[in-house]
């Protein structure tokens, strides 16, 4: 289970914020302050509760048995693009005790707790898992409404992580599939060996406006290991042996440590959002407080 009833009810009095990306075509649930002849007539959606009744196109209710919400051009609407790494690297730390850290485990969830928010508010979703080597990434949507709810958690819980995904390849070839810019939010270790810039980049061409949650495991930011080991690369299964002692553990977190900062800077200059979360804090606190603090929920 991804969540509780109770972060649930939470969860549907938040809504998503995009502060500097391209306005859509057509609205979810922000009105727009527009009113009259000049607001043109776009396209239809599925009503949601709480929509106001008097936008509800009465004749096509009467051919279909179904209520659609008519669209107008002018008014604003929301694209939320929920991007998530399944490589390998991801399914780290292993075992059934350690699932609380998994950072797969870790990010389905908050893929799902921000998906949830964007269906409750009419806002229109696509969530897209990047697995490795040649698989076509899986992909839930462009889909509206609360109640695609039950198909998102199938969606997100179907999933597995596996490979070795080229990151930069993967934002680029989402670009160039997905014309409709919005608001993405990349949960993801960065674990790529060709990087995440050019990546980003593709994105913010396009007007995206974007939000790395950056995910690391409690074992990857202060490793408890010594002795001499052989350690494994989990994406590409490279060996390679080492001797750790508490010198060795002190470069590593500075490395760690730097690297994450240096994260943080490239996004600073370029606009992005940076979430830095390290998998041993309580998932919800980055949605229901952090995230709210950066002004990207309220």
């Amino acid at each position: 289970m991804l969540f509780d009833e109770s972060t649930l009810r939470k969860l549907e009095q938040l809504s998503l914020v995009a502060s500097r990306v391209r306005a859509g075509q057509m609205k979810g649930e922000r009105r727009s302050t527009k009113r009259g002849t000049s607001i043109e007539f776009a396209d239809y959606r599925d009503y949601v509760r709480g929509d106001d009744l008097r936008r509800v196109d009465w004749n096509i209710y009467a051919r279909l048995e179904r209520p659609f919400i008519k669209l107008f051009e002018e008014e604003e609407d929301l694209s939320v693009h929920v991007l998530l790494d399944a490589s390998r690297s991801m399914n780290y730390p292993e075992g059934e005790n350690a699932k609380e850290r998994n950072k797969f485990f870790y990010g389905l969830r908050l893929a799902a707790a921000l998906g949830h928010i964007a269906l409750g508010t009419g806002d229109r979703l696509t969530v897209t898992a990047f697995h490795g080597g040649t698989a076509s990434p899986a992909r839930l949507g462009p889909v509206r409404g609360r109640g695609n709810s039950v198909r998102l958690i199938k969606f997100l819980t179907d999933l597995n992580a596996d490979g070795n995904t080229d990151l930069d390849r993967s934002l680029k070839d989402y670009v160039v599939a997905h014309n409709r810019a919005g608001l993405a939010f990349l949960i993801t270790d960065l674990f790529s060996p060709s990087g995440y810039e050019s990546g980003i980049m593709a994105l913010q061409s396009k007007g995206y406006e974007v939000g790395i949650i950056h995910l690391l495991a409690p074992e990857e930011v202060e490793p408890p290991l010594a002795g001499d080991l052989r350690l494994i690369d989990i994406e590409t299964g490279d060996p390679q042996d080492v001797s750790v002692d508490n010198s060795l553990r002190d470069i590593y977190k500075r490395r760690v440590q730097g690297w994450r900062d240096e994260i943080e800077r490239y996004c600073l200059k370029r606009g992005v959002h940076y979430i830095p979360v390290t998998t041993n804090t309580k998932w919800d606190e980055i949605v229901l407080h952090n995230m709210r603090r950066m002004g990207l929920v309220k």
